[in-house]
């Protein structure tokens, strides 16, 4: 509640300031929105939508999911024009200082709760609000994102191989469904000049969740349960908890690695009847076999990017090191979940 206060007090007043965030809309995104939070819900993540006509995408990398956008023609959205850099590329840089100036000035005149924005993280794509509400404080990820309707890039081609779990026609229609692009900077480029753009699918992730079986029926009120979220959250819960007591060695490893293995299992094992709830057990033990495995081979897939690893192998140590820590919570019954 004291989230929606916030953001929707935020939203308002950045769109009122006649300018270049005028069109934004609130899209929530992350594991609470999915219903796959696990600790408190002391996190947020909030999309703030800005829908464009027409861009050109250029991929920056070999991964196919970072992009420097280009207006083909000039565009309706005048607003724009004033972030673009000097190669007349649209800067995410420059988006995101102005986003953050603006909400900067604009928490100031938030009434009745105490609401500050956290020092910028380098790199990251987000402004980090800070909601004081004793006794735990809340933090919100506010994240900019382009909206573009126009067709996925060719990197996405060979990926959501979902025909034989959620079928050819939801397939299409996710790939109908508008391109999304978040401000998030390219850590392998040599100059870091924060034009860098990367692709998006947590519209369709959090479709894919909550809409998670092969037949319409999973887990409705009326319909069989599964355990495919029960699964997925328990491997976030351990890579959370390994995460508070290896902060360093584990820096690397987000909850995204544990849902991009989820997705893969879930079209490993396509049925249902894969993920009968009382099998929560031994399906958590195929669906850990699979990470254990991705993290041997340092190889794991981005779902809707299949050239893109997300992890290679030069973070094959935290890999390993992530591997021991999971082994042995597998042969020791998991204490982690007992302490």
């Amino acid at each position: 509640g004291l989230v929606n206060q916030v953001v929707s007090y935020l939203i308002q007043a950045i769109r009122s300031r006649d300018g270049s965030f005028s069109s934004i809309q609130r899209l929530g995104a992350g594991s609470y929105y999915e219903h796959v939070k696990i600790s408190e819900p002391n996190e947020f993540d909030i999309m703030l939508v800005m829908p464009i006509a027409r861009l050109q995408l250029d991929e920056c990398d070999d991964t196919g999911a970072y992009y420097y956008l280009t207006f083909k023609r000039s565009p309706k959205e005048k607003y724009l024009l004033k972030f673009l850099d000097e190669d007349g590329k649209l800067s995410a840089f420059k988006m995101l200082q102005a986003l953050r100036e603006i909400i900067k000035q604009e928490v100031k005149n938030i009434k009745n709760v105490e609401v500050t924005v956290k020092r910028k993280k380098p790199g990251s794509p987000a402004i980090t609000l800070q909601i004081k509400n004793p006794p735990a404080d809340i933090s919100v990820d506010i994240i900019l994102t382009l909206e573009v309707q126009q067709s996925w890039p060719p990197s996405t081609q060979d990926g959501l191989k979902i025909e034989q779990w959620l079928g050819r026609k939801v397939r299409r229609e996710f790939r109908n469904r508008s391109l999304y692009l978040v401000a998030k900077q390219n850590e392998k480029e040599k100059v870091l000049r924060g034009n860098t753009w990367r692709l998006s699918f947590s519209h369709i992730e959090k479709a894919m969740i909550n809409n998670h079986g092969s037949s319409k029926t999973c887990c409705e009120s009326d319909g069989p349960k599964c355990c495919r979220k029960g699964c997925l959250k328990l491997l976030k819960y351990l890579l959370e908890q390994l995460k508070i007591t290896y902060t360093k060695e584990l820096e690397k490893f987000c909850s995204y690695y544990a849902k991009t293995a989820f997705f893969h299992a879930c079209v490993m094992w396509p049925d249902d009847t894969d993920w009968h709830a009382e099998d929560l057990d031994h399906c958590f033990q195929k669906y850990l076999g699979y990470f254990l495995d991705c993290l041997q081979k340092s190889q794991l897939p981005h779902f809707f990017i299949p050239q893109y690893n997300l992890l290679s192998l030069k973070d094959k140590a935290s890999s390993d090191f992530l591997s021991r820590q999971i082994n042995y919570q597998l042969n020791n019954r998991f204490p982690i979940f007992w302490d």
